[in-house]
């Protein structure tokens, strides 16, 4: 009975789609935006000794010394930002990898960001890709951030894969090989991104809360913490650009916001891989995020 249980589990699973990953979007924002070289869009931030450009893509890591990070050359006020991003097998608790919007250096204690943060993990546990998104409340005493988490339905060890943050004046979507993760809308004014961010990406040693809050810190025995971005993406609107300018749109339609396709391809992505939503924990105070 087990052969036959086994082959009618494999058959459920490949009808289902979880075997081959979530129903098409029906549409690839990325398929529009021309990659640039890392040196064309970004320049060395910190830990320049611990980054590598090699044909225009990037090595950056993390040993006891240091870790490393890059910046934009300019900031901008909307647009697409992505990178393919392979990232490092077996131990590395407490050890971020990341790509993220920012304007923290020029607004200190009350900066606004959008995450895309690997958190890592033990040999026996997926990652978890974090996203998350601050309104000017960073440094003050007042964190409030608005994390969803997720697990991936591929190994994101194994190789290079796509990841993004598409940001709007009325919405910020987060893309996983062009399948919408995550849609965060702007309802109000106080709970949305304006100002303008410059992206950024890093590899440092965040043990206080990166792996089940804490309980797994960095080993260094396991070093360096090694983190690989090709094929960047940077399109939109700078912080100079005039007021005509419009960012790239995530639908097929070329306006408003995701298809009926993309939809159903991001609720499977939530039934079966979200691990966390910051409105549904219980132990958060939620007057504080009006959105939920």
């Amino acid at each position: 009975m087990a052969p036959v249980f086994c082959l009618l589990l494999a058959f459920f699973m490949i009808a289902s789609g979880n075997a081959q990953g979530p129903p098409s979007p029906g549409y690839s924002p990325s398929s529009r935006i021309s990659s640039v070289t890392f040196n064309q869009g970004f320049r060395n931030l910190w830990g320049p000794q611990h980054q590598r450009v090699y044909q225009g893509s990037l090595t950056i890591w993390l040993d006891k010394t240091s870790g490393s990070g890059f910046k934009s050359l300019e900031p901008y006020q909307s647009g697409y930002f992505g990178a393919a991003m392979k990232l490092q097998p077996g131990y590395t608790a407490g050890v971020i990898t990341s790509l993220y919007l920012s304007n923290n250096e020029d607004h200190p204690g009350n900066h606004d960001e959008i995450d895309i943060e690997f958190l890592g993990t033990t040999p026996d546990k997926p990652y978890t890709l974090q996203t998350n998104v601050y309104i000017r409340g960073s440094g003050d005493g007042n964190l409030i951030g608005r994390e969803m988490k997720f697990h991936l339905w591929f190994d994101p060890t194994q190789d290079y894969h796509n990841y993004a943050i598409l940001w709007t004046p009325s919405e910020i979507i987060f893309l996983v090989d062009d399948v919408p993760i995550r849609r965060y809308t702007r309802k109000s004014d106080a709970t949305f991104p304006t100002r303008p961010m410059w992206v950024y990406g890093s590899v440092w040693d965040a043990s206080s809360w990166a792996t089940e809050n804490g309980r797994y810190k960095a080993d260094y025995s396991y070093q360096p913490f090694v983190g690989r971005y090709t094929n960047f993406k940077i399109s939109g609107c700078t912080a100079n650009s005039p007021a005509s300018c419009h960012p790239p749109s995530a639908s097929p339609s070329g306006s408003g916001s995701l298809s009926r396709q993309q939809v159903s391809a991001m609720n499977w992505v939530q039934r079966n891989y979200l691990v966390y939503d910051y409105c549904h924990d219980p132990k958060r105070d939620h007057t504080q995020t009006p959105e939920c």
